[in-house]
C-alpha cells in the first residue's frame, strides 16, 4: 500500500509532464541551463556557446539547480540511448521534466510516509488523495521554476518536523538542525522568500525548547557559509562575474530597488483570499477543520501562516511564491476529512460527513481537469514548432524567425530538433543547415525585407496585407482563450429531454483562438 501511494504521486506528476511536455518564458533559464550543461559540457571553452549570455534576463539565477538536473537526466538519458528510445531533442526535454518532477514526487513520498508515521495510515492516503486532486502542484512540479528546485529541500524539511511517533511531543534536535540547514540552503541559493519561512520555524523550535539560540546560530553560520560558497563559487564561474551570489543580487534587485513592482502590485490580502484558495480547492475549509481538531495540525500551520503574512507585506504577489505551504496545509485538510470520514455511518451526521468528503474531492477533480485542459492548451509556441520540425523535416536549408509569443510560450532550445547541438547518438539523418532565429522587435516588413529568412513563426495581429504577398500560409496554431458558460440549458430541455442532456454536456465551452501561423517565402 505504502509503494503504491508513493507510485500514484510519482505517476501524476508524470502525467502533467505527458500532457503538456512545453514550457513557459519563466521556466526557461533553468531549462535552458540544463540544455547547454547537456548538449555543451562544463568545460571553460564550452560557456561562450551558453544561451544566458544571449539571453542574460533581469537577474542573474544559480546554476546549482540545472547542473545537478542536467547530472541526474545524463544517467536516464545513457540508459535510453542504449535501447535507441530517444530520437528528438524534446524527447530529452521531457526526460530532464521527468527527472525533476521525480525528485519533487520523492520529497512528497518521504513526506507521506512521516504523515503516515504520525497522524496514522488513513490521513496518509487523504494527503495523497488531496494532493492528487489539486492542480498547481503536481502540474508544476516538474517545471524548471526556481520555486521547484526550492520544493525539495523546502519538503524534506518538513518531513524532518513531522515524522516521529504520534505520542512524541517534539521532534529530535539532530532533525530539527538538518530542518534549519536545508532551509538555510534552500533560501542562499533557489528562493530568499524561504527566508521568510525559516525565521518563524526557527522562532517556533527556540519556544519550545526544541534546540537552544547558541545551537541554531551555530547550524545556520555553518549551512549559510557552505551555501553561499558553493553557490559563489559555481555560480561566478558559469557566469563569469566574480563574485556572484544570485540570490542576494535577486533580493537586492526585487526587494531593496522594488522591481520587482514592474511585474504588478496585489493588495496585502490576495495570498489569502485568491492565491490560496486557487492552490487548495476544497483542501482549505477542510484544513481548517484539521486544525480546529488536532493542537499537532494547529503547532504545525503557525510557522506557515506566519510566512504568509509576512510574504504579504510584499507588494509583487505570485502563487508560486507559496507553493511551498501546500503540503502542510494538504496535511491539515487530511487530518480534517479523516475525522468525518471516521465518523459512524449509521448516523445522519456520518453520512453527511462521508458525502460532503466525496463532494469535496468530486468538486476538486472537477476544477483540476478544467485547469489542467486550458493549462495543456496554452503552449502555442511549443506546439507551433514541434509542428515547423516535422512539417519541413525533409528541408536541408531553412532560417526560421520565431516571434516573441511563439518563444514566451514554448518554443525553447530543447525544439531547435535540426540544428546543433545535438547528443552523441541522436545527431544522425538531422538537415545540417538549419538556423532558429528568435531575434526580438522585428517588424514582418523587416523580416520580409531580411531574405536570408525562410520561413515565420508568427503572431497573427502582426500580418499585414503587404508583408503577406511575399509569404504563403502553411498551418495555424490556436491556443486557449478562456472558458464559456452557456445559459440556455432550460431552453434545450423545453425542446425535448434528450436536447436538454445534451446541452448539459457542453454546458462549458472552451474558447480558442489562432495565436501564431507558420508561414514560407515565395519563391
Amino acid at each position: 500500500m505504502s509503494s503504491s501511494l508513493d507510485a500514484i504521486l510519482l505517476l501524476a506528476s508524470w502525467m502533467y509532464v505527458s500532457l503538456a511536455p512545453y514550457t513557459k518564458v519563466e521556466e526557461s533559464f533553468n531549462l535552458h541551463a540544463t540544455h547547454d550543461v547537456l548538449m555543451y559540457g562544463v568545460q571553460p571553452g564550452s560557456l561562450h556557446k551558453y544561451d544566458h549570455f544571449v539571453f542574460p534576463g533581469a537577474v542573474p539565477r544559480t546554476f546549482i539547480g540545472s547542473v545537478t538536473l542536467a547530472w541526474l537526466s545524463q544517467l536516464v538519458l545513457r540508459i535510453g540511448s542504449v535501447f535507441g528510445s530517444f530520437s528528438d531533442k524534446l524527447d530529452v526535454q521531457v526526460i530532464v521534466r521527468l527527472v525533476l518532477a521525480a525528485v519533487n514526487a520523492l520529497g512528497l513520498s518521504l513526506l507521506r510516509r512521516a504523515i503516515s508515521r504520525r497522524f496514522g495510515g488513513p490521513t496518509s492516503v487523504l494527503f495523497v488523495i488531496m494532493t492528487c486532486t489539486q492542480f498547481h502542484l503536481l502540474f508544476w512540479m516538474g517545471r524548471t521554476l526556481p520555486n521547484m528546485f526550492a520544493l525539495f529541500p523546502a519538503n524534506v524539511a518538513l518531513y524532518l518536523l513531522i515524522d516521529r511517533a504520534p505520542n512524541a511531543t517534539r521532534p529530535s534536535k539532530p532533525n530539527v538542525h538538518r530542518a534549519i540547514a536545508l532551509l538555510v540552503f534552500a533560501a542562499a541559493v533557489f528562493r530568499g522568500e524561504l527566508l521568510l519561512l525559516l525565521g518563524p520555524l526557527v522562532l517556533q523550535a527556540i519556544v519550545r525548547q526544541y534546540t537552544s539560540v547558541s545551537e541554531v546560530i551555530k547550524v545556520g553560520v555553518i549551512a549559510g557559509a557552505l551555501s553561499v560558497t558553493l553557490t559563489v563559487a559555481v555560480d561566478s564561474y558559469f557566469w563569469q562575474r566574480w563574485p556572484l551570489w544570485p540570490e542576494l543580487y535577486g533580493i537586492y534587485f526585487n526587494v531593496v530597488e522594488g522591481k520587482s513592482a514592474d511585474w504588478g502590485v496585489s493588495p496585502f490580502h490576495v495570498y489569502f483570499t485568491s492565491h490560496i484558495p486557487k492552490l487548495l480547492l476544497t483542501a482549505a475549509p477542510l484544513s481548517i477543520l484539521g486544525a480546529v481538531l488536532d493542537r499537532r495540525i494547529r503547532g504545525l500551520l503557525v510557522p506557515y501562516l506566519a510566512f504568509l503574512v509576512l510574504i504579504s507585506g510584499l507588494g509583487h504577489k505570485e502563487w508560486r511564491f507559496i507553493i511551498y505551504v501546500v503540503p502542510t496545509f494538504n496535511l491539515a485538510a487530511a487530518r480534517g476529512a479523516n475525522w468525518l470520514l471516521s465518523r459512524k455511518k449509521s448516523t445522519l451526521f456520518g453520512r453527511l460527513s462521508f458525502l460532503a468528503v466525496a463532494g469535496m474531492l468530486f468538486l476538486n477533480c472537477a476544477a483540476t481537469f478544467l485547469l489542467a485542459r486550458s493549462s495543456c492548451a496554452n503552449y502555442p509556441g511549443g506546439a507551433a514548432l514541434y509542428a515547423f520540425n516535422q512539417l519541413f523535416a525533409s528541408e536541408q536549408t531553412v532560417h526560421v524567425h520565431i516571434s516573441n509569443l511563439a518563444a514566451q510560450t514554448g518554443a525553447s532550445l530543447f525544439l531547435h530538433s535540426h540544428a546543433p547541438p545535438f547528443l552523441p547518438g541522436m545527431d544522425v539523418g538531422h538537415p545540417t543547415d538549419w538556423v532558429y532565429n528568435k531575434t526580438e522587435n522585428l517588424t514582418i516588413e523587416q523580416l520580409t525585407a531580411s531574405n536570408h529568412i525562410t520561413h515565420l513563426i508568427a503572431e497573427i495581429p502582426s500580418l499585414t496585407d503587404g508583408a503577406m504577398q511575399a509569404w504563403r500560409p502553411v498551418a495555424v496554431v490556436d491556443g486557449f482563450d478562456g472558458w464559456h458558460l452557456h445559459t440556455d440549458v432550460g431552453q434545450a430541455f423545453k425542446e425535448g429531454l434528450l436536447e436538454g442532456v445534451k446541452s448539459l454536456a457542453n454546458v462549458l465551452e472552451m474558447r480558442r483562438s489562432e495565436k501564431l501561423v507558420i508561414l514560407r517565402r515565395n519563391t
